[in-house]
Parts: C-alpha cells; sequence; structure tokens
C-alpha cells in the first residue's frame, strides 16, 4: 500500500534524444515544416481555426413577382397566375391550364373503365380489386348508385354522385410570357452567437438602382430582383419544357461571413439548382401540377365549379450561412497543438537531452530518431 502511495505522488517528464546526423535531421525538419505549413495554411488561414463559428442562421424571406402574360386571350397578373399570394419563400408561378368549366353536383356516369355496365345490376358487385361499384374510385364520399347510364353514344357506365362535367376539358399552350416575369427577393438574417443582422439590400443600393437591374452573375451580383428566364438558365434547365410540365427550381441565398473583416465584406451569394431532378428521369408523374377549384352561384342558387389543373414552376428560396469572429480559446487550443505537433514544446514543458554517445549503432539511431517523430507527430 505505501509503495502505491509513493509511485502516485511523483513527477515523470519525457526524454528528448539528439541525434547529429544530416540526413535524419534533414528529414525530421522537413516533417515539421510539413506540420508548420499545414497549420498555418490549412488550420488558420483556411479553415480559420481561431475563430468562433455560427451556423444557426436566422432567415426571413419576402418574394413579389411581377409581370402580365397573354392566356387564351386573356390579359394575366399577379393576382391570376401566382399561388399562394403572401409572397413567402416557396411560390408557383402557373405555365399552363387545363380547365374543366361549369361543374355541378349531381348524378353523374362514373368515367374509370372499372365501372362500365350493360343494365342496373351490374352497379352492385363486387370488383376483382374487392372494391365494390357503389363506391367511386376517387373517394369513398364519392357514392356510385345502381344505375346505369350511357356514357358515350355506345358505353355506358354507373352512376356516382360528384360534380358533373368531368369529361370536358380546355387543353392550352403554356404562357410563355412567364419568361420575362422578375421575381424581387427580400431577405434579412442574424447570426444569434454574434447578434449580428443583415440584409441583402447593400448600402450602396438606390431606389432608381433598384427598379432598373436585373440581377447576373457578372455585372449585378447583388440585385435582388431576378428574371425568371435567367434562373431556369441558371439552373441549366430548358424553359419550354419547364413551362409546359412544370418544375421544381432552387434559389439557394448563401451567407459566408467573416466578422473580423467589415461589415461591408458580409454580402450574399447567389445559385440556382433543379431541386425535383428526379422527375426528369421518370415517365410517371413528370413535372410539377396541382389542382384547385373556383366556386360560383347561379341566379338560382345553384352552386357550380370551375376545376383547375396547373402546370407551374414552384420556387423554393432556401438560405444558409455561416459566420466566424475571433475568440482566444480556438486561438490557444490550435495553438497548443501546432506546437506540440512540431516538439516545440511537450506536454510537462521540461526538454531532457541525451548525448548522442548513447546510441551508437546504426539500429540505435533509427529506432531514436523514430521514436522522436512519432512522437512529435502523435502527441
Amino acid at each position: 500500500m505505501w509503495s502505491c502511495i509513493t509511485d502516485f505522488f511523483t513527477y515523470e517528464t519525457t526524454k528528448s534524444v539528439v541525434v547529429k546526423s544530416w540526413t535524419i535531421g534533414i528529414i525530421n525538419r522537413v516533417v515539421q515544416l510539413l506540420i508548420i505549413t499545414y497549420f498555418i495554411g490549412w488550420v488558420f488561414l483556411y479553415e480559420k481555426a481561431y475563430q468562433v463559428r455560427d451556423t444557426a442562421i436566422e432567415s426571413s424571406v419576402m418574394t413579389k413577382v411581377k409581370g402580365f402574360g397573354i392566356y387564351k386571350d386573356k390579359v394575366m397578373d399577379v393576382a391570376d397566375y401566382v399561388t399562394p399570394t403572401q409572397g413567402a419563400s416557396v411560390f408557383c408561378i402557373i405555365t399552363k391550364l387545363i380547365t374543366t368549366e361549369n361543374q355541378v353536383q349531381g348524378y353523374c356516369p362514373e368515367a374509370d373503365t372499372k365501372y362500365i355496365c350493360t343494365q342496373d345490376g351490374d352497379c352492385d358487385k363486387t370488383g376483382s380489386n374487392g372494391e365494390t361499384f357503389r363506391l367511386s374510385f376517387l373517394y369513398l364520399q364519392h357514392l356510385a348508385v345502381a344505375a346505369c347510364l350511357s356514357l358515350l353514344a355506345t358505353v355506358q357506365s354507373c352512376l356516382q354522385v360528384s360534380h358533373c362535367l368531368f369529361l370536358f376539358c380546355h387543353l392550352s399552350t403554356p404562357m410563355m410570357e412567364v419568361e420575362n416575369f422578375t421575381i424581387f427577393i427580400k431577405n434579412s438574417i442574424r447570426f444569434p452567437t454574434f447578434n449580428y443582422t443583415k440584409g441583402n439590400f447593400l448600402p450602396t443600393i438606390t431606389d432608381n438602382y433598384i427598379r432598373n437591374c436585373n440581377f447576373d452573375m457578372i455585372n449585378n451580383t447583388y440585385c435582388p430582383i431576378f428574371r425568371v428566364g435567367d434562373v431556369v438558365r441558371y439552373a441549366q434547365q430548358n424553359f419550354t419544357e419547364l413551362a409546359r410540365k412544370g418544375g421544381v427550381i432552387g434559389i439557394k441565398i448563401g451567407w459566408m461571413c467573416d466578422l473580423d473583416k467589415s461589415d461591408d465584406q458580409c454580402n450574399p451569394s447567389y445559385s440556382f439548382t433543379r431541386l425535383d431532378a428526379m422527375s426528369q428521369r421518370t415517365s410517371v408523374s413528370p413535372g410539377y401540377n396541382f389542382r384547385f377549384a373556383k366556386y360560383y352561384k347561379m341566379e338560382n342558387g345553384t352552386d357550380y365549379r370551375t376545376l383547375v389543373k396547373a402546370y407551374a414552376i414552384r420556387f423554393d428560396v432556401l438560405v444558409n450561412g455561416n459566420a466566424g469572429k475571433f475568440n482566444m480559446i480556438p486561438t490557444l487550443i490550435n495553438m497548443v497543438a501546432a506546437f506540440t505537433s512540431v516538439g516545440v514544446v511537450n506536454s510537462t514543458g521540461i526538454k531532457i537531452q541525451c548525448q548522442s554517445s548513447l546510441c551508437t549503432s546504426n539500429f540505435s539511431i533509427v529506432l531514436c530518431v523514430f521514436s522522436v517523430l512519432v512522437n512529435r507527430i502523435l502527441s
């Protein structure tokens, strides 16, 4: 027991070996130079390990779309082709519509081929998949009735309770004026660790500049107004194909800020990409579309609607950021790691050298040098 106590209250230090050899000395200094270059070039200059980082960016995005288009001999403005209307970070610009007008709730012949019939009794039986012809293939609320009615001149189908006139659609071509529409993006960000706030409106931007500029990658990199055709082109997409089938485009705003520099050095960078690239490689549900309805009331009080299938380009504004600022704690930690790695200091701060005479043989010299290098690299 007493031996354990005395061993506990002892002091140990690392022994250093000095080997007088040009070859080994050059190898040693080259290794040290590589380690110093790594710490100075990569750790301190590139990675900025002397800074505290904040990646928990807080962001607010507001958008506005402007432009007029001609669609089926009608003038379309923002209220007609943008949804949702509140100007959020995710919005759609409708490029093509397929409409079914004047739908009224009632008993309608079912259009699906599963409900083809020859007599009323065919509409009250179980199908091959276990479903009954009393239930519509769309929704359980759409109840089919045990009646067989002519669907076309030579085809009969079971009736269902639904919005009638679902067979007649108005097909159309895309509204190509969308290519010249503009998107205005207002972005405000905050790095909570440093309580630092900024927006994508630079101090040099004026009202006259906003009214006349359009973003481009060379001359107007900080203009907050984006032409739709340019955004699609920067995302390496074909506008005509995108307008015909729809799709999802990402507008990415990056805030990479070094807060040790002046405030005017913290500016946004913009990039663009196709987010639904998977839909380009499949024939099942390609592009982007959705349905909505507009409801009206006749003079006699009967409700009717216009069902719309809309093909649209959806824009997602995505914000990410990373800010750094000098702090003494990470600076000291990385400096100690650098000094320890090259053997300038050791963990105890004491250096004990042994004489080269202790290493008399070549094998002993190799062992000494190997132990020194391993200790300095891994310590």
